[in-house]
């Protein structure tokens, strides 16, 4: 008999889907999404998971990755073409709009189910974030092992592609919370006019649309750890609230007059100065000292000495696991350019420069051409007669040569385009103009590291 472990919040949905489902001899376990992890866990054995990403399509993407090896089919109530387009790129094996006729979902699940698969081993995950012996990693490691046996507030901070939020699974896995769940929340992701309802539930009526009272994601991780990625994006009316949940340890959802106490560890991550956006009025200042706890900083990692070879060594593994591929050796002349390159997209840049190695190199080994990475000049050869590449340009005096040849590459147009037009424009405007969404413009902004520009005083 095939287990489906049916991750949907909303009741009648999940009862129907249930039903339906037990009706054909299939065992289904029904749980939150935020409780995915935990409900694996407790099964003896999950064979395929059926999930409704409500409105939250970036903790969708993130829990199919963590459920991984086990198939996530996307069964959602609010389907849009890029809701499917975007959670099938993190792994969904099929994406149906609700409601889907039962045959077709059958038929994908005991496709899917036939390989017997158990529920996956989170084993590593704990230690992840901390894969290299560069002093400033076992600092980071002993720091964070610390802040797993309090309960205080943390805040991370780290660039873009450290591993922010690595290091935050590993203190709430390394904790005494490690048996409930852990909740995750991209503050940039979210628009301004939804955070506040996101995090904190609503009351049935409190606004056009509220059709039903729900749940809010400091209320889902009561007993666990809340993680705030990218907090410094938090608009003020949420900084405000959040100050209050923070202090007294309560949350009032909107449209309500009641308050509820909730027992939540708090982490958050910025790539951002939080001291320059609290001298700006762009942050709250109590705010900032309340979360400013158990500081952890991560290091850059052109800044972590000999850890990327061994970063290499396992992300290659890792990758070709994930792909299916078997893992290419890399030249003498690769080996130099990853050392010799910069990487100001950090471990994630390292990673999808792998990962396209990987899959399009054209023989048995990865050579510095295969990584594709910016060159300036090729100025050696080494054992293996591979080019090195040696030298690398900032991305500043890049796009001025560029610009003064009077050619500009299409990341560089928009990287000039947002710079000039952001103080005039809000980011509606600008990813009209750009022709993209406003999701494509926050995700290219974490790309590029170039931070919104908020108004001072602005809601």
């Amino acid at each position: 008999m095939l287990t489906v472990l049916l991750l949907d919040d909303d009741p009648i949905s999940a009862t129907h889907t249930a039903d339906d489902l037990s009706a054909e001899g299939l065992k289904v376990i029904k749980a939150s999404p935020f409780s995915a992890l935990g409900a694996i866990k407790s099964a003896e054995r999950v064979d395929v998971a059926i999930l409704d990403p409500g409105r939250n399509e970036a903790g969708a993407s993130q829990l199919i990755a963590d459920l991984h090896p086990v198939p996530v089919f996307v069964h959602a109530q609010h389907a849009s073409l890029r809701s499917a387009v975007d959670l099938m790129k993190a792994g969904a094996k099929d994406y149906w709009a609700k409601p889907a006729p039962i045959k077709d979902v059958l038929e994908a699940i005991r496709q899917a189910g036939s390989g017997a698969i158990a529920k996956p081993d989170k084993s590593a995950v704990a230690v992840e974030a901390f894969v290299g012996k560069s002093t400033s990693m076992r600092k980071l490691m002993s720091m964070a092992s610390k802040a797993a046996r309090a309960s205080s507030t943390v805040l991370i901070i780290g660039e873009t592609g450290t591993g922010k939020e690595l290091v935050a699974r590993h203190i709430h896995q390394t904790s005494d919370r490690a048996s409930k769940r852990m909740v995750s929340v991209n503050c940039a992701a979210i628009p301004e006019t939804l955070i506040e309802s996101e995090l904190f539930g609503y009351e049935k009526g409190a606004f056009t649309g509220a059709n039903a009272q729900r749940v809010g994601l400091i209320e889902a991780a009561d007993g666990g750890t809340l993680f705030l990625d990218e907090i410094g994006e938090l608009p003020p009316s949420a900084q405000a609230r959040l100050l209050r949940f923070i202090q007294e340890g309560e949350i009032r959802r909107i449209g309500s007059v009641e308050s509820a106490s909730v027992n939540v560890r708090l982490i958050c991550a910025t790539h951002r100065n939080l001291v320059e956006l609290e001298n700006t009025d762009a942050f709250r200042r109590d705010l900032f000292h309340r979360i400013n706890v158990l500081r952890l900083e991560l290091p850059p990692l052109r800044e972590r000495g000999n850890d990327i070879e061994g970063l290499t060594n396992w992300l290659l593994t890792r990758v070709a696991g994930r792909l299916g591929l078997e893992v290419k050796p890399l030249t003498s002349g690769a080996k130099q350019a990853l050392t010799a390159y910069k990487w100001p997209g950090n471990v994630r840049e390292l990673e999808h420069t792998l990962e396209r190695a990987l899959v399009m190199a054209e023989s048995d080994v990865i050579s510095g051409s295969d990584l594709n990475l910016p060159v300036t000049q090729i100025v050696t050869e080494t054992d293996d007669s591979s080019p090195m590449l040696a030298s690398y340009s900032d991305q500043d005096t890049t796009f001025a040569q560029n610009d003064e040849a009077g050619e500009l590459s299409l990341e560089e147009y928009f990287q000039r385009f947002v710079l000039e037009n952001q103080h005039a424009m809000n980011e509606t405007e600008l990813a009209q103009k750009l022709g993209i969404s406003r999701k494509c413009l926050w995700e290219r902004r974490q790309r590029f590291d170039l931070p919104r520009n908020r108004k001072k005083g602005a809601a």
